[in-house]
């Protein structure tokens, strides 16, 4: 098999007294396998001092080096770690490695000021955290992207509104509201003001609008991963279940899934006097349309649309 799709790295494990490893950081990864004669018991220096007991959490940090076949399912929670953080660092791209299972090597983890502790630990040990000042931000199996992976050239307003496991090119901007889970992200400069769901990456220069929804697969049974191509804009509280193609626009409040029935507004109308109606998978991936509806009969219809989408704010998103 061939070194070109494993990947390893050297770092930290937080792992509780009984034995359950609670998270791994990565401070970076290296392509391929690990090199014959590389000493697992002579871990870089700057680790090997961070790897300490917190009595306050009741965790240990431990050094770990950890290989991966990315086309494999995840096998252990560093493993997990590992990929996620492949994906955040950019070193693969979303929907490009194998995350079969992950959520099954992934506890949940009270996620602190201090670090990650485990959840069963949390009310007895709640007074000495609160002592020491440390507060708890939520309960989760994954945590937030900033607290392991700076991405260089991206804005994120809300930390804990994006995912370790998010893939964010430079210029992008997450505002507030926006939202971007694991093996997810974008592909160029964008404007991130809604949601992008698992397994959804958005192309160079599109905007997804405040409140608007991308549907992804974790929910709903749906196999189709959606996508969102450059220059398109999803508009205010809009969403799609079906994937956009470049130069398209989606009307505000509005939400086209794959079993929306669609007027072709710009067709000739049929021998009964109504224009061509398909269902919105018909659609699905196609260039420059604009989805908008029909303020006096509530249609929603398809129109033809030339020339470039939205156009991003360049001082915004360099």
């Amino acid at each position: 098999m061939s070194d070109e799709r494993w990947m390893w790295g050297t770092g930290l494990a937080t792992i509780r007294q009984d034995g359950t490893v609670l998270d791994t950081w990565f401070p970076e990864l290296t392509a391929g396998r690990i090199p014959t004669g590389f000493d697992r018991a002579k871990p870089p220096a700057q680790l090997e001092q961070l790897a300490v007991e917190d009595p306050r959490r009741e965790v240990a940090v431990e050094v770990v080096t950890v290989e991966v076949d990315l086309d494999a399912a995840p096998q252990s929670t560093s493993d997990a770690y590992l990929r996620l953080h492949a994906l955040s660092l950019r070193l693969v791209r979303p929907n490009e490695l194998n995350l079969d299972g992950v959520f099954a090597h992934l506890p949940n983890v009270a996620w602190t000021t201090a670090g990650p502790m485990h959840p069963d630990d949390l009310t007895r040990l709640r007074p000495f955290l609160q002592r020491d000042g440390i507060q708890v931000q939520g309960l989760d199996k994954f945590p937030r992207l900033l607290d392991y992976v700076t991405p260089a050239g991206v804005r994120i307003a809300d930390a804990s509104r994006v995912r370790l496991g998010a893939y964010l090119s430079p210029g992008t901007t997450v505002m507030h509201e926006g939202f971007v889970n694991f093996n997810a992200g974008t592909l160029g400069q964008s404007m991130v003001e809604g949601r992008i769901s698992q397994g959804v990456v958005v192309g160079d220069g599109s905007d997804i609008g405040g409140g608007a929804s991308i549907m992804g697969t974790l929910s709903g049974g749906g196999a189709h991963r959606v996508s969102i191509g450059a220059r398109t804009l999803l508009g205010a509280n809009a969403g799609v279940g079906i994937s956009l193609g470049d130069d398209c626009v989606v009307e505000a409040g509005l939400y086209v899934t794959a079993g929306s029935k669609i007027v072709l507004a710009d067709e000739a109308p049929t021998a009964q006097g109504d224009r061509p109606t398909v269902k919105g998978a018909e659609l699905s991936g196609r260039d420059g349309i604009l989805f908008r509806r029909n303020s006096l009969s509530g249609a929603i219809e398809a129109v033809r649309r030339a020339g470039v989408g939205v156009t991003l704010n360049e001082a915004l998103h360099a």
